[in-house]
């Protein structure tokens, strides 16, 4: 299958590396763009729904953990050889509304996230690899973490 628009949900674990290779791998051939993103949770639950798409080279003071994020994006971008690419930080209620809105908004045709694998406990908790499966509009790759 050939895609057109590709989704890198880049959590800044060790394994962000590994996900986002696996990304460019299946972008490449067929000339896909291919966007990175990383959600911010909202820390305050009464801002109410929905995310705010945040443009990468913004100043917000007030937020700097958003710009943290920013900053982090960009490097890993680079890391991939994809700092000309699309980089976005979301501020959302959760990890899940964020990738899936983004998703939505922009029309990606395959979310690329990162899956440890987990078992017991946090497997039946879910995790955003699981949630974000459950609930997208496209394909939904998990790249296993070794």
């Amino acid at each position: 299958m050939s895609y057109q628009h590709i989704l890198f949900a880049a959590d800044f674990s060790e394994g962000a590396l590994q996900v986002g290779e696996r990304a460019k791998e299946i972008a490449r051939p067929s000339g896909a763009r291919l966007s990175l993103i990383h959600v911010v949770e909202d820390v305050n639950i009464g801002l109410g729904g929905g995310y705010e798409l945040l443009p990468v080279l913004s100043e917000l003071p007030d937020q700097a953990l958003s710009q943290e994020a920013r900053t982090a994006l960009g490097a890993l971008a680079e890391k991939l050889g994809l700092k000309d690419a699309e980089q976005w930080v979301v501020n959302a209620p959760s990890t899940k509304e964020g990738i899936l809105g983004a998703a939505k908004e922009h029309g990606a045709d395959l979310i690329v996230v990162g899956s440890h694998g987990r078992h017991g406990l946090a497997l039946l908790l879910g995790s955003t690899a699981n949630a974000v499966l459950h609930g997208a509009p496209c394909d939904v790759l998990a790249v296993r973490i070794r």
